[in-house]
């Protein structure tokens, strides 16, 4: 089986994938030989002390040299969320023999979106609110909470949880203006990546407008998938239905080479 690598966002951490790893287990993608490894984009978590890079293509350089040292097998699978689908990607386009599967979710990026698509205007308040808190954790969290989450039963706990993890290696200020930079200039091949790729998105998106996943996914003949009430954040809002869309695709495509090999 083939080993996963997970990537999150703007200045989100490894731990905030939470439980997500118990759902990847629950519908098949892990186990049995296989794994999924969690790397930090440099700036956010384990790597909060690093200057995050003012580009996307030296941040997947760094996460591809992190995954060369933890021995991942490749080709490897990717499974990245909004700037980490855009480092996906540029590593899918760069090294096309070392990724094999790409998932990626609630992304946007250039040539497919335009600015007001990209970061929703109505996110804009919100956003600045952010900025202007960023050294109050609680507050802090809970904003974030409210832009990227549509989860009200879990919101305590979350904002307690993230509250935590920003009191230990949470994102500077600088970093996270660095990656906005990163994730602003980046630039998508109009071409598909040579793997197959899944967009997943958020209908109920606040931060990001889910039409960028469907012009990317209508580009790159790509599949696409679109959660009805999740947020920005999908895989917390609903890790067991971004797992089973996942599970699904990747036996469609096992179908079809399949029914390709006999009828060759």
């Amino acid at each position: 089986m083939s080993e996963w690598i997970l990537l999150r966002g703007l200045t989100r951490e490894a731990r905030h994938w939470g439980a997500f790893d118990a759902a990847l287990a629950a519908h098949g993608l892990v186990g049995a030989g296989g794994r999924a490894v969690c790397i930090d984009l440099p700036g956010n978590g384990v790597e909060h002390a690093r200057a995050a890079p003012l580009s996307v293509i030296e941040m997947m350089e760094f996460v591809r040299e992190r995954a060369f040292a933890l021995n991942v097998r490749r080709p490897c699978r990717v499974l990245a969320m909004s700037l980490g689908a855009m480092v996906a990607t540029a590593w899918a386009e760069r090294y096309p023999g070392e990724v094999e599967r790409l998932v990626l979710i609630n992304t946007s990026m250039r040539p497919f979106a335009r600015m007001t698509e990209r970061l929703r205007p109505a996110a804009w308040p919100m956003l600045a609110r952010i900025a202007m808190t960023w050294t109050q954790a609680g507050r802090c969290e809970a904003l974030i909470h409210a832009l990227t989450s549509n989860r009200d039963d879990t919101r305590d706990a979350d904002i307690a949880h993230w509250t935590h993890l920003r009191r230990t290696h949470g994102a500077s200020a600088s970093n996270a203006l660095r990656q906005l930079a990163a994730a602003a200039r980046f630039r998508a091949g109009s071409d598909a990546p040579r793997c197959p790729v899944l967009l997943l998105s958020s209908a109920a998106d606040r931060l990001v407008d889910p039409v960028c996943s469907a012009r990317i996914a209508r580009q790159w003949h790509a599949s696409h998938a679109v959660h009805p009430a999740a947020g920005h954040d999908l895989p917390h809002d609903d890790a067991n239905w971004t797992c089973e869309s996942v599970a699904v695709w990747l036996a469609g495509l096992e179908r079809a080479r399949d029914d390709h090999t006999m009828s060759v």
